[in-house]
């Protein structure tokens, strides 16, 4: 399914929508097209923790549907993704991240990851989370230009999911996306901010 949406269009028409048609199926195509642009997104010093979890298994489905609040979106979506992050990815073989790029960028930068990261844990949480939530809208505008629609989710217990995912010690759960075909319009925007409050010019 392919769209001549802009990116601007995009981000316009992308709502959190919750009612999907479970008959529908996106393509093996689709779904590797959808992650490989969602791995283009950025991330500090190009370390690359996302990891996603896709969801196809229709029983785990079921399983994490019953600690999410018996959200419909969780088993009815066409794809199901659980964006985490592995947040030791920096000390694991960091001369991947920069191998393409000149000796003196290699010598300069793959040092300073460690000296950056190394004893500060709650950088290392602040980077997943930043990571995760500029994949998760990677994704979800990638998926409104292909023409399907999408829903952010944070309305679950994480112990628990991450407990049915097998979760790595070293890796935490951001949020999760269902993708699909909906069925049903979004509501009216509910009260957007003006944007006099929301943009600051130099400071507070």
């Amino acid at each position: 399914m392919k769209t001549d949406m802009t990116v601007f269009e995009a981000i316009e028409q992308r709502r959190a929508i919750k009612h999907y048609d479970p008959a529908h199926r996106m393509t093996d195509a689709e779904t590797r097209q959808l992650l490989e642009l969602a791995m283009k997104t950025p991330t500090a010093f190009n370390i690359q923790h996302w990891r996603f979890v896709v969801v196809s298994d229709p029983a785990l489905r079921q399983q994490i549907r019953a600690v999410a609040w018996d959200q419909a979106q969780v088993t009815d979506a066409s794809l199901l993704v659980i964006l985490c992050a592995d947040f030791k990815a920096w000390k694991k073989n960091p001369d991947r991240y920069w191998q393409k790029a000149p000796q003196p960028v290699q010598d300069f930068l793959v040092p300073a990851i460690g000296q950056y990261y190394t004893g500060r844990e709650q950088v290392e949480r602040d980077e997943c989370m930043r990571s995760c939530g500029l994949a998760g809208q990677t994704l979800m505008l990638a998926a409104k230009g292909m023409g399907y629609d999408s829903c952010p989710m944070d309305g679950f217990d994480f112990e628990a999911v991450a407990k049915l995912i097998r979760l790595p010690s070293d890796h935490l759960i951001s949020f999760m996306i269902a993708i699909g075909k909906g069925t049903k319009e979004s509501w009216p925007r509910p009260g957007q901010l003006g944007y006099n409050e929301v943009v600051i010019q130099n400071q507070f």
